[in-house]
């Protein structure tokens, strides 16, 4: 099963360079001047669109939040290393994302950034060495 997260957003060109510093594979042919479509792992897609294009394929302008408005959800992906999870982390600070929390806890290292259009990202790495919790 694929899966695409679409997002509206307020500038796509600005996305797509944020995106792109990410380290994220575009996808050409599903993109355009309305959208960029990224591959974030296999069969995975977040789809950035304009705030046209989402409100004509079934949202209500009313529903889109922005920049200033909370993330709904948490868009949370594993790596390979704790190195690999700040590595994510500072290329987004780099590309004008804001950097949130570090959390490391006994079985787990995560860090959290939203993009410019005010989504939150989680990445994380499970530690390999943990004692299973009950």
């Amino acid at each position: 099963m694929s899966l695409f997260i679409t997002c509206p957003v307020a500038d796509v060109e600005r996305a797509t360079a944020f995106y792109t510093a990410l380290g994220f594979t575009l996808n050409p042919e599903m993109s355009d001047h309305n959208v960029s479509c990224f591959a974030i792992a296999p069969e995975q897609y977040v789809m950035l669109g304009s705030r046209e294009m989402y409100t004509s394929v079934g949202a209500t302008e009313e529903l889109i939040g922005g920049p200033d408005t909370p993330s709904k959800v948490t868009v949370s992906f594993d790596h390979p290393s704790r190195e690999a999870v700040d590595e994510l982390t500072d290329r987004a600070g780099a590309a004008g994302g804001r950097i949130g929390d570090t959390d490391d806890y006994p079985f787990m290292y995560q860090r959290q950034f939203d993009d410019p259009d005010g989504y939150h990202y989680s990445p994380f790495w499970m530690k390999p060495d943990a004692a299973p919790t009950a």
